[in-house]
């Protein structure tokens, strides 16, 4: 017998793409959009706080890669469920794609999951949004640069981080050297694979879609306290964008790699 669907008709879709015709040759991606929790699930077992925190989403990141889009002109495709359901930037087979605990905050929800709930959650969560976004890569008119968007808390079990945005990229690194470079004179204390780098397993969007496809990619961390007002989305998005907009010109589009 065929599991019902996690999300309901009023819930889904797991994942949107938003600007699918912007002209800009480039893609953004929020995997970490949404702290939304399907209503079967029971809010996970978490209190408010937990809830509402970074653990269960990248704050002040869906509304910077808006910003973004509309500035650049570019097409963004975002999850709209929480990380803590499932990590779209985790492939089913990590230990941390479904999370029992996450940082200082356990989730009960996700403890003790059979082989079909953990199933559910990969069918329902990451293959939409999986799908979703490699479909609009390969309607691109032209190859598109990917640039994936979260954001890092202040404080990361008790040390302090002092970098404001973090540059990381996988294997490919064009993107990134070249917006680092940007980065320099921009007042944010930027910084190359910081705080978080491939080796902690966080650049699977861009091995799965862009550096398998040759596509020109890089995953920006902007700290979630510039970033968690409106005033502070504008002022980073400011300073984001031209940086963003001369990287893709420096990249050849049609420069895509085997």
């Amino acid at each position: 017998m065929h599991e019902s669907p996690l999300l309901s008709p009023v819930e889904a879709p797991a994942a949107r793409l938003l600007n699918g015709n912007g002209r800009a040759p480039a893609l953004l991606v929020c995997e970490h959009a949404s702290r939304f929790i399907p209503d079967a699930l029971n809010g996970l077992g978490l209190d408010a706080a937990a809830a509402r925190s970074h653990a269960a989403w990248d704050i002040g990141a869906l509304d910077l890669s808006v910003e973004l889009m509309g500035a650049l002109d570019a097409p963004l495709v975002h999850s709209r469920i929480s990380r803590l359901v499932y990590d779209c930037n985790r492939p089913p087979a990590a230990h941390d794609a479904i999370p029992p605990k996450s940082e200082i905050y356990p989730v009960p929800g996700n403890a003790d999951l059979t082989g079909g709930q953990k199933a559910q959650r990969v069918r329902d969560v990451y293959e939409p949004f999986r799908a979703l976004l490699s479909q609009t890569l390969d309607a691109r008119p032209v190859p598109p640069v990917v640039i994936t968007i979260h954001s890092f808390t202040p404080v990361y079990k008790g040390q302090a981080r002092p970098v404001e945005l973090g540059i990381l990229h996988d294997s490919d690194d064009r993107a990134a050297q070249i917006l680092l470079r940007q980065a320099q004179g921009s007042g944010l204390k930027s910084a190359l694979n910081e705080p978080y780098s491939a080796t902690d397993g966080v650049t699977h969007t861009l091995r799965e879609h862009a550096i398998s496809r040759g596509l020109a990619n890089v995953m920006i961390e902007v700290r979630n306290d510039l970033i968690d007002t409106p005033a502070g989305v504008n002022r980073i998005a400011g300073l984001l964008a031209p940086m963003l907009q001369t990287m893709i010109n420096e990249l050849d589009p049609q420069e895509a790699r085997p």
